[in-house]
């Protein structure tokens, strides 16, 4: 990690020397009276309106509240949003973003399965959960938007969009530079320089540089725990093989805005990121394993006497299946994870050992432009083009000890095109309309090391193609048939096309051969020594699949002001998820049980109605919101088939899902600021699909994952002038959500007998229990037009212990990783505006 440490230090540096020798000048801020709250401008409905104003259940937070809150990055924003789960993709799939609303979305990165939650910066769509986990750099304002958004941002928000827009160049001279010190070693830089180049021209540059030693600790089990028959790792009496979770991570973009004339204006920015972090924290929790193949052979044989090393409680640092006996370490965030399988080769597997370097890599940039045209009073025309381009590479050591049932390293590379346009127009008062059109082209392929000791097989994975496009027709009409009524109706046709083809070949790249178990040779079954290596795979290679449908989308709703402080509304509206191609599949076309299976779109009709109110003179903002979803045909990936392995996403059935949202910001008295959000949630499946063999253990009763009944969350902000000719606030913000469910098929604990080692029972579970994190900040502000200002900041200030993920195998290959949330930890920022 002190390479990753110095070279991020050394990209930092060379940022902030770029900051400073850029103009600059102090930061603007949204403008608002000191009491009233400020407004929000937005742009859901495809034109600018207050937020206030617009009929949906809208979460919008402007910069400000982000640097208040000390937001950087985009997950940390659904701890104010109600019916919102954000959170970092575990180890195992590498550098993204798990998005769900109101219990629709994604936890798999797999280019064949579509996020439920649509992405967008600057307008421009993110088709994958990887890549989606955004640092909140040089932000205008970020947009939740919670329901179906099947005519407003179309394809896959069927649970709701994420929108972040970008500050846009003014041409002001003004700029800042920023400066984190912290916990684990954190330096955090981050800045920005808006500068004209003409006066019709102007620039933006900004950047942002952090580094931080990971928090779980990956410990040499050889030399901490001598006698246990594992051999160490090295031949050093240091224990520490080195870190889980640290971070090293740059980011810039160039932003230029063109006037050329009073009716035309040209956005075009380009951005990178590159991300060279660890492998994503990680830390067992269940281990309950044999750990040898089907012919008796170790997986990892002991130094002592040969025999195998029992995957078990031994293994496991904390938490009800452990036995370890570990001192001098906090075990809640240890692991013994080596990313190196030393089993034994042989005939059936002769690619061993097999070593990965622990990393979680990933390569993104991009280039967008936006042309607004005014093509008279009443009439407007945007366009939208933009190409993006990803690589991410990444490692998994899933049981995160030296046995190593499984670990893989997984390389994703996308490039995606899109282009839209939208004609904005007006009738004079009575009709506002929008007419648009979408073409959205992606490229992607998925290349895997796979070494599944569990199963038998160790394999190349790809490279996969797996091309897919979109295309969809819209139209979007807000009528004002009399005054402070209105009635919307949007409509969108969409039609989406998805093409896959597998490769599966044996690591010396040649192809696998029929298993010798199946031609009737004595073996102890297909993956036996004996059997050709991978020989389950045959008839995987070069087989293509590919996947089609089309889809209407509508929405119609009604709004109503009472006063200038109340407006009430409600709506329909639909959306989509779109299918695809099974993408690992185990046995292929000439198999009894080929897995080689299409899935169809999952849908979704909400019923909404919600009221947004400003009272006493904009003191107290209040919006309800309250929702009944029926969800048909819903997609999840499960592992019940009639022959394992599987894992291949189904449409399993139906659901009614309904509840409410509160959200409030309160300004009771002159620099003092309340905003909180309450949210509650109740799904309930209402039938299985008829003919569907691979639920397995699914009940009605069970739960989407990442959907927790309840959540609220709180913060408050009490600014004190005058103090050292600056102000200090004082900030506190604390979150809460309720349990939930990492997987379709829940599992609070499954009692199960213990196949070695002293404990005579392990509990397998896949729920994140219920948890409250407080944070705290206090800032110095200098008023100046220049001003200073220092934070202090603690995040988690409990200490709370939780896990963001679980990773949750109890069945097969029988282990249970979760990634623990960072401890308490602090950090001190100096930033000056110029």
């Amino acid at each position: 990690m002190t390479k990753l440490r110095h070279a991020a230090m050394f990209s930092a540096s060379a940022l902030a020397f770029a900051m400073i020798a850029a103009p600059a000048a102090a930061q603007e801020s949204n403008e608002s009276d000191k009491v009233g709250n400020p407004e929000i401008v937005v742009t859901a409905q495809f034109r600018e309106q207050k937020l206030q104003d617009t009929p949906l259940a809208i979460s919008a937070v402007n910069s400000e509240m982000l640097e208040a809150r000390s937001q950087t990055s985009v997950e940390q924003v659904a701890a104010q949003a109600p019916n919102v789960t954000l959170t970092p993709q575990g180890q195992q799939n590498g550098s993204g973003l798990i998005a769900f609303i109101r219990g629709v979305g994604q936890t798999d990165f797999n280019f064949a399965l579509e996020p439920g939650v649509g992405i967008y910066v600057d307008d421009v769509y993110i088709p994958t959960l990887t890549g989606s986990l955004l640092d909140l750099m040089d932000l205008d304002r970020v947009e939740v938007l919670r329901g179906p958004q099947g005519t407003l941002s179309g394809r896959n928000a069927i649970g709701g969009a994420i929108k972040l827009f970008s500050t846009k160049p003014k041409g002001n001279g003004k700029g800042s530079l920023q400066v984190a010190y912290g916990s684990y070693n954190r330096v955090e830089v981050r800045g920005y320089a808006d500068m004209a180049l003409a006066d019709n021209l102007f620039m933006r540059v900004a950047g942002v540089s952090k580094s931080r030693d990971g928090h779980v600790k990956r410990l040499d089990y050889g030399l901490t725990h001598p006698g246990s028959g594992v051999k160490p790792m090295g031949a050093g009496s240091n224990p520490l093989l080195g870190t889980l979770g640290g971070q090293s991570y740059s980011a810039g973009k160039l932003s230029m805005r063109w006037v050329p004339t009073e009716t035309v204006e040209v956005n075009v920015s380009g951005d990178y990121t590159r991300d060279r972090s660890e492998a994503g924290a990680s830390v067992l929790l269940y281990y309950n394993n044999p750990s040898v193949n089907s012919n008796g052979q170790p997986w990892l044989p002991s130094s002592i006497d040969g025999s195998a090393i029992r995957g078990n409680c031994a293994f496991v640092p904390y938490g009800v299946n452990s036995c370890d006996t570990l001192t001098g370490y906090d075990r809640k965030f240890v692991s013994y994870a080596t990313f190196l399988d030393q089993t034994p080769a042989t005939t059936q597997s002769p690619f061993k050992p097999v070593a990965f370097d622990p990393h979680q890599w990933l390569d993104n940039y991009g280039v967008s432009g936006t042309i607004d045209i005014d093509l008279s009073d009443s009439l407007q025309l945007k366009s939208i083009t933009a190409w993006r381009h990803y690589k991410s590479d990444w490692a998994q050591d899933v049981d995160n000890s030296p046995i190593t049932n499984q670990q893989l390293r997984q390389t994703l590379v996308n490039d995606q095109w899109s282009q839209e346009l939208r004609l904005n127009g007006k009738v004079g008062d009575l009709l506002d309309f929008t007419l648009g059109g979408f073409y959205f082209k992606r490229d992607g392929t998925l290349t895997a090391r796979v070494d599944l000791n569990y199963a038998g097989i160790d394999f190349i994975h790809g490279p996969d193609p797996t091309p897919a496009s979109n295309k969809a027709l819209f139209a979007n009409f807000m009528l004002h048939p009399v005054e402070n009524f209105n009635i919307t109706a949007g409509l969108r046709h969409s039609w989406d096309s998805k093409d896959y083809t597998f490769f599966r070949r044996n690591p010396d790249m040649t192809v696998p051969g029929v298993c010798a178990f199946f031609l009737g040779a004595p073996t102890a079954g297909p993956t036996g020594i004996g059997n050709a290596p991978n020989c389950l795979l045959v008839g995987l290679n070069n087989v293509s699949a590919s996947f089609d449908s089309k889809r209407f989308d509508w929405r119609v709703a009604a709004d109503y002001r009472f006063s200038p402080e109340v407006m009430a509304y409600a709506q329909v509206a639909t959306g989509y998820r779109a299918g695809g191609v099974n993408p690992r599949p185990f046995f292929g076309p000439s198999s009894p049980n080929n897995q080689i299976k299409t899935f169809a779109p999952e849908t979704l009709i909400s019923y909404e109605a919600g009221i947004k109110t400003d009272l006493f003179d904009r003191r107290m903002r209040l919006n309800i919101s309250a929702f009944l979803n029926d969800y048909k045909d819903i997609i999840l990936t499960l592992s019940a088939c009639p022959i394992s392995p599987c894992l291949q996403p189904n449409n399993i059935g139906k659901a009614k899902v309904k509840g409410f949202e509160v959200e409030t910001l309160i300004k009771p008295v002159e620099n003092f600021t309340l905003d909180g959000a309450l949210s509650y949630i109740d799904f309930q499946y209402k039938s299985f699909n008829p003919g569907n063999g691979s639920l397995g253990a699914l009940t009605l009763n069970m739960v989407t994952p990442y959907t927790p009944k309840w959540k609220y969350s709180f913060g408050a902000q009490y600014d004190i002038p005058d103090v050292m000719g600056g102000t200090v606030s004082a900030r506190f913000d604390g979150s809460y959500q309720s349990h939930v469910y990492t997987e379709a098929i829940n599992y609070d604990s499954v009692a199960v007998p213990a196949i070695s080692g002293p404990l005579a029972t392990y509990y397998a579970s896949n729920r994140i229990n219920s948890y409250f994190l407080g944070n705290a900040r206090l800032t110095w502000k200098q008023q100046s037009e220049s001003p200073l200002s220092v934070s202090v900041e603690v995040q988690n200030l409990f200490n709370k212990y939780y896990m963001t993920s679980l990773y949750e195998q109890y069945a097969s290959p029988r282990t249970v990783s979760g990634a623990p949330g960072m401890p308490r930890t602090w950090a001190v920022t100096l930033k000056k505006d110029f």
